[in-house]
């Protein structure tokens, strides 16, 4: 018999920890899931893998040291904008793109260099310490095939294993979708040459392979003012043109349906679409305030 003052236990706090490869990341495929779990009262922590050094940028920014100065600031406004409660890096140096793998900067190692179960169980240690319940992560593909994203999807599945994290979700985005929307745009917009839209039908997940798609439309001005804090990531030398910097051109209330959902894959999921990153966990002891 349920008492007036049962709390369902998918309605109690809970913790959920994004775990991304770079400064900005988080903008693209999870800030509006963040915003919502923070504005239901539950705990949302961001750790990034890497210091975003490499990251391509106006060389107004100055060099790899100054950029990720830059970007570090960036990323807390972001997390400012979304509510949340504690930023972490894990401190390993931006691994670039392309086949070349760069020499080490003085006291730090390319992130891809990094033993999985070393960059794991400093991860894992975070996971413990918030007693997370849900960790976001990427697809194995690491979305669009960044080295970095994919070690960020082998290394985030580690960590949740040996922190015993009982929820893993994978951001990703429905490839077919998105390869249509991009025929799309390309009808009114001139992709770069370099532009491989061929690339983006090996990319992120298929469609049947989504298992949690969350509406995330009311918190449209928070993802935005995410994308926004990331100002280095929306510039470029010359004419180019910058993926950050063609959202932010997006006009509202275009953006807001645009972006009023994030897509995520659980290998564990049985059963129909799931709507809500915490429902279906196991019961927990409600959250105190005591975490700093």
């Amino acid at each position: 018999m349920t008492t007036p003052d049962a709390v369902s236990p998918d309605a109690m706090p809970r913790t959920l920890v994004a775990f991304h490869a770079h400064p900005d990341d988080e903008a693209l495929l999870t800030s509006g899931t963040m915003a919502k779990a923070a504005a239901e009262g539950h705990r949302v922590v961001l750790v990034v893998a890497t210091d975003g050094a490499l990251g391509l940028a106006d060389s107004g920014y100055g060099g790899p040291d100054e950029l990720a100065a830059r970007r570090w600031n960036e990323l807390l406004e972001s997390a400012r904008a979304l509510g949340v409660a504690r930023v972490e890096t894990l401190g390993h140096a931006d691994s670039g793109m392309g086949p070349e793998t760069f020499p080490d900067p003085p006291g730090k190692r390319r992130f891809i260099t990094v033993d999985v179960d070393e960059a794991a169980e400093a991860l894992a240690e975070i996971l413990r310490e918030e007693d997370a319940d849900v960790l976001l992560s990427y697809d194995e593909n690491g979305g669009y095939g960044h080295r970095d994203h994919v070690r960020v999807h082998e290394v985030g599945a580690r960590a949740a294993e040996l922190a015993g994290t009982p929820r893993v979700l994978e951001a990703t985005v429905p490839r077919d979708l998105l390869v249509r929307a991009l025929h799309l745009v390309a009808r009114f917009y001139r992709f770069p040459d370099d532009f491989d839209m061929a690339s983006f039908e090996r990319a992120y997940s298929a469609r049947r392979d989504i298992t949690h798609r969350i509406s995330v439309g009311r918190f449209a001005a928070q993802k935005r003012a995410s994308m926004r804090a990331h100002a280095s990531q929306a510039s470029a030398d010359g004419d180019a043109d910058r993926t950050l910097a063609a959202f932010l051109r997006i006009p509202r209330p275009l953006y807001d349906v645009v972006f009023c959902r994030e897509w995520f894959r659980d290998p564990l999921h049985k059963g129909p679409v799931a709507r809500d990153i915490f429902g279906g966990l196991p019961p927990r002891a409600a959250r105190t305030d005591t975490k700093e």
